[in-house]
């Protein structure tokens, strides 16, 4: 009866849809399932910070339209957080704008840059909504494939003249989801030489900046001289502080595209709720002590797995960052077939490669979102069916 429209072609989510599924009935058939494919943390937010959004709960003007800038003390307290964490220096007026967590950003923006055929350069394998908004937005994508051999990062020499000609942005993300890479520094620098040679944006997904390890620091992509004149960043305080339900997020960078997306948003949204604002204030100005506790937790579980796995002969790399494992499957089948495997054999549940990319074909990411106690079940589960 009715016809999709022509933007929603190429638009799928039918792996992920399948995996939950599964997951679904599996549970409904009484299966313990252990659930490590969403990526959404298990963690409550510091008490401080939900102290705040009580707090806000109680004032009577906490219930109004806040707009989607964000009120002046939550980009104050993005630009002093920014500063602290990056030593990058934001006007918050230009510069920095909220966002109904960060996926709202990176879905919109194709539509303020992007005209249809357009070029947008995205990392496969990547998260989703890379390759979705700008399809919406009409580009024409063209995938830069991360390789194991090159550190999962794009080679950049690889993309011919004629497609950077007719580039307008390029995504990048590290540390990396589902990959859980990391990038050097010398490697932004490059990027920044190249978007301004050819006069693109360059987007990056800095959302697990503090998910960080062994002593581990990524450098924000801001923190390159003359980044601004080429980028835009995208943060969130979905991980970081573990609010991912309050869809709270910001993106900071170059004034004009700011200014573009701030443009689009004002038609389609009246920002976020002022309480969930407020929490998000408490979170950026309050102590690193529950930031630290958290990365700490993460590389915990990331520990349990890797070496639990270990002991059985399935090698997954030990990741600096993230709150993800990019593991390789360890059979001759086909991510998805393995996932499926996985779940009715043991009752994990997981995500097969193949769904963020070609490129992640071999894999499955596993997010690190249940207990160290789960997670030990999962390591000698695994072990006891692939023993066999």
């Amino acid at each position: 009866m009715f016809q999709q429209a022509d933007r929603l072609k190429g638009l799928t989510s039918a792996i992920f849809t399948q995996v939950d599924t599964m997951r679904k009935q599996a549970i409904a058939q009484g299966q313990d399932v252990i659930t490590l494919s969403l990526g959404s943390p298990d963690l409550a937010p510091a008490p401080h910070i939900v102290a705040a959004m009580k707090q806000a709960l109680d004032d009577d003007l906490s219930y109004g339209y806040t707009l989607s800038k964000g009120t002046p003390d939550f980009l104050n307290a993005v630009t002093g957080w920014y500063a602290r964490k990056f030593n990058v220096k934001l006007d918050p007026a230009t510069e920095v704008h909220s966002l109904m967590g960060s996926q709202d950003g990176l879905a919109h923006i194709g539509l303020c840059l992007v005209n249809p055929g357009d070029v947008v350069l995205v990392p496969d394998p990547g998260y989703p909504i890379f390759f979705a908004g700008p399809l919406v937005a009409g580009a024409e994508i063209v995938t830069m494939p991360l390789k194991p051999e090159n550190g999962y990062l794009p080679d950049l020499e690889a993309i011919s003249p004629e497609v950077l000609k007719r580039t307008k942005i390029m995504i990048l993300n590290y540390p990396n989801n589902p990959l859980a890479a990391t990038a050097p520094r010398d490697f932004f620098v490059k990027v920044v030489e190249l978007a301004k040679k050819y006069s693109f944006l360059v987007i990056h997904d800095f959302a697990y900046s503090e998910l960080v390890f062994d002593g581990y620091r990524p450098d924000s992509f801001l923190s390159i001289p003359g980044a601004k004149d080429v980028a835009i960043e995208f943060h969130s305080l979905s991980k970081t502080y573990s609010m991912a339900g309050c869809r709270v997020a910001f993106v900071v960078g170059n004034a004009e595209v700011i200014a573009l997306l701030g443009r689009l948003k004002s038609n389609f949204d009246y920002g976020i709720f002022h309480a969930i604002q407020q929490g998000a204030i408490a979170a950026l100005n309050g102590p690193d002590d529950c930031i630290a506790e958290t990365a700490l937790r993460y590389q915990r579980r990331r520990d349990i797995l890797v070496d639990g796995f270990a002991r059985f002969g399935w090698h997954v790399e030990r990741p600096k960052a993230s709150m993800y494992l990019w593991a390789p499957v360890p059979t001759k089948q086909k991510s998805f077939d393995f996932v499926a495997d996985l779940l009715k054999n043991t009752g994990v549940a997981v995500v097969p490669g193949i769904g963020f990319g070609e490129c992640g074909e071999g894999y499955i990411r596993i997010a690190l979102v249940q207990s160290e106690a789960r997670l030990a079940e999962v390591a000698a589960h695994a072990e006891k069916w692939l023993a066999k």
